[in-house]
């Protein structure tokens, strides 16, 4: 398994948006928390993004998820950048492989 980093940064004016999928976007991170997919997310304090932490085999298979999120259905999401990431230190160092 690998771990991956994921940024997106929000479509400008899209808090509406946003905040109309928002259960939606929860309710489906909350799935692959469950699942161990996904190991921390949360949204910058300044909203204009959010920042993801999956554990995946593959890039395939986490952009076949980040296609499945609410707020990329509903066109919030302006830019996704996903980088491979070896956490050494800290709570998230038990994850890298």
């Amino acid at each position: 398994m690998t771990v991956f980093a994921v940024e997106y940064v929000y479509a400008a004016d899209s808090s509406a948006v946003r905040d109309d999928h928002r259960p939606a976007h929860r309710a489906w991170l909350a799935g692959l928390a469950d699942e161990g997919q996904l190991l921390t997310s949360g949204p910058y304090g300044d909203g204009a993004g959010a920042l993801l932490i999956f554990k995946v085999q593959d890039e395939t298979e986490l952009n076949d998820l980040l296609k499945q999120d609410p707020f990329a259905v509903a066109g919030a999401i302006a830019g996704i950048r996903t980088t491979e990431w070896t956490p050494v230190i800290g709570l998230l160092a038990a994850h890298a492989s």
